[in-house]
């Protein structure tokens, strides 16, 4: 697979966990549940964001994500 096709795989994998989800999930959450390294779960982050698929907010240390 390509890199596209990698990070196409992953924004599918993050949209899956957090549609399995009923509140939003951190970025610690995510990374675990999907088990994707920081590298593939940001540029996953990336590709549903530019999507407006996701909502992310900053609350001190941590950031979630949880669909729109």
């Amino acid at each position: 697979m390509d890199l596209w096709g990698d990070i196409g795989a992953a924004a599918g994998n993050i949209f899956n966990a957090l549609s399995g989800s009923d509140k939003p999930m951190t970025y610690a959450a995510l990374k675990k549940k999907t088990k994707l390294d920081d590298a593939m779960l940001s540029m996953g982050l990336g590709w549903l964001a530019r999507e407006d698929k996701i909502m992310l907010a900053k609350k001190a240390r941590s950031i979630t994500v949880q669909l729109r």
